[in-house]
């Protein structure tokens, strides 16, 4: 298993896993009827929406921020300037 190290990771990732829990979490909340904005179409419809969506979301982050000491070495390989 690999080890996170949450210290060397960018703010531009902090961020983007912030907008990435806010919308996972408002789009909870319309699939379940707790929020005012909910999009009236088929509950199954929503739920399947809803599960791609968050597979796919968390998925692309993964794969797209640095977490592990590994990438974040390679991150700097990349781009030396930061």
């Amino acid at each position: 298993m690999k080890k996170l190290n949450l210290k060397g990771v960018s703010v531009q990732t902090w961020v983007r896993t912030a907008v990435l829990i806010i919308a996972l979490v408002n789009q909870a909340l319309v699939v379940f009827g707790i929020s005012k904005n909910e999009i009236e179409l088929e509950t199954w419809t929503q739920y399947a929406s809803y599960a791609l969506t968050a597979v796919s979301a968390i998925w692309s982050w993964w794969k797209n921020n640095s977490f592990t000491d590994k990438a974040q070495q390679a991150d700097v390989l990349i781009n030396p300037q930061g």
